[in-house]
Order: structure tokens, then C-alpha cells, then sequence
């Protein structure tokens, strides 16, 4: 997942203070022993590391999630804050404690974010605060992803080099990754010669893409990163779910 951070001027100095974050994607049950998870954070660094865990409700829109900023309680962290020891790994404990009934996934970020640490008086600096966004899922039991390829074409990436262009539909109540399953690309020229065919297994697919979420009833629209050797003709994507 990507990681943000912020700069808090408060001194000429820097203070070099992160953490590690794991794990970025979470994926709970409505119900049962799935209900819970641990986030862990580990402080690298020399000084005492505050965080706190935030969470917000996302929405989907044809190019992924957005996020809404609003935390509608169906997640119970604890501890909500911790003061983490150089060197130390502290655990947090995520819990859905939503709908029993869930009709649909819910996805939320739990953002973990460094707190800035109170100065001496009299002493300025400049402080790095990092914050670490944890992707977090919850299907209704038993629901299973149905993603499908609706339509591909050739499009460009920021350096104008062809590359595909996919329009998927997932017409279940339960999310689903792209890479959890292999995506197969070929691209026919003009004259319908094939010219360019590659498989991506699902390791291959998150090294290469991400995860690719795909929410419960979205259609969404998405850009590979593959360069292609021709730009025209067309390309033809399919996705085959493992298992």
C-alpha cells in the first residue's frame, strides 16, 4: 500500500524517527474467528515512536477507491494509541463489530499515523511525521468474487508508449484481487497478427499492478503498466481466478 507523510516545522534539525507496517491488507469476516486481525508496527529508530490508528470508510468509483474521511465505528481498534520503544513492535488489534447481516463488502483504511513529539522549550526542529495506510475488507460469509475482463483497448503511459487498457465487472457481493488469479494479454496487429502475448501469474500481477481490488458490484477501469510493442491493431485481456 502507499505510505504518506507529512513535515511538521518545529525544528532546524531533522529527527529521524519510522516504523514498519505490516501487514497492508487485511481481509476480515463478518462473523466468527475471521472477525479479527493484528496490525503489527515496529519502531527502526533510536527515539520512543507515538502512533495512533485512524480509520475511515471507502467508496468506489471506476478507477478504485476514494476515500469518504468519515469512520461510521464498524471497526474496534485497540489499543487506539501506543508510545512504541526503540526497537520495540507493538500489536493492535483490529475487530469488525458492524452489521452481523452484511449484505455487501465494506472496505476501510486504518491509517497509522506518527504523532509529532513534544519539544523541549526552547528548541525547534523539524519533525517527519509518516503515516501508513492499511487496507481493510470485510465480504459477507460464503460470497465469492466474480471478476470478468467487460472490454480492453490500446491505450498510452505518461511517456506515450502503448499499453492495455482494461474495463472490469465483478458481479458478486464479495471484493476480489487481480492477483488472485493470472491475467493473460495478447495483442494482434493491424493485419491480425499476433505480436505480443504474456501471462501473469498472481504474484506477477501484484509485483507489476498491486493488489488490483475490484469491489462488489464495480465496474472499474484499469491501466496496465505493460509496455506493448505495437500501437494499433488490438489487445484482448482475460482474467482466469485461481482455483
Amino acid at each position: 500500500m502507499s505510505a504518506a507523510f507529512a513535515a511538521a516545522l518545529v525544528l532546524p534539525q531533522q529527527i529521524a524517527v519510522a516504523m514498519t507496517v505490516q501487514p497492508v491488507i487485511i481481509n476480515l469476516k463478518q462473523s466468527g474467528n475471521g472477525m479479527t486481525q493484528i496490525i503489527t508496527v515496529e519502531n527502526t529508530f533510536a527515539t520512543p515512536l507515538p502512533v495512533e490508528l485512524r480509520v475511515q470508510a471507502l467508496e468506489f468509483d471506476e478507477n478504485g477507491v476514494k476515500e469518504t474521511g468519515k469512520d461510521p465505528g464498524d471497526l474496534l481498534i485497540f489499543p487506539p494509541q501506543a508510545l512504541i520503544q526503540p526497537g520495540q513492535t507493538q500489536s493492535f488489534r483490529v475487530q469488525y463489530v458492524g452489521d452481523p447481516e452484511l449484505k455487501t463488502s465494506k472496505h476501510y483504511y486504518v491509517t497509522v499515523a506518527q504523532l509529532p513529539v513534544k519539544l523541549p522549550a526552547g528548541q525547534s526542529a523539524i519533525q517527519i511525521l509518516y503515516n501508513f495506510q492499511v487496507l481493510v475488507s470485510i465480504a459477507p460469509n460464503g460470497a465469492k468474487p466474480a471478476i470478468k475482463v467487460q472490454s480492453a483497448e490500446i491505450g498510452h503511459n505518461p511517456a506515450g508508449k502503448p499499453i492495455p487498457l482494461v474495463t472490469l465487472t465483478n458481479a458478486s457481493a464479495a471484493y476480489g484481487y487481480l492477483s488472485e488469479g493470472r491475467l493473460r494479454i495478447v495483442e494482434k496487429d493491424a493485419a491480425g497478427k499476433e505480436v505480443f502475448r504474456r501471462t501473469l501469474s498472481g504474484p506477477e500481477t501484484q509485483q507489476t499492478i498491486g493488489f488490483g481490488l475490484v469491489g462488489a458490484n464495480q465496474t472499474r477501469r484499469m491501466s496496465l503498466p505493460i509496455e506493448l510493442p505495437v500501437d494499433g491493431g488490438s489487445v484482448d485481456v482475460s482474467f482466469t481466478p485461481d482455483g
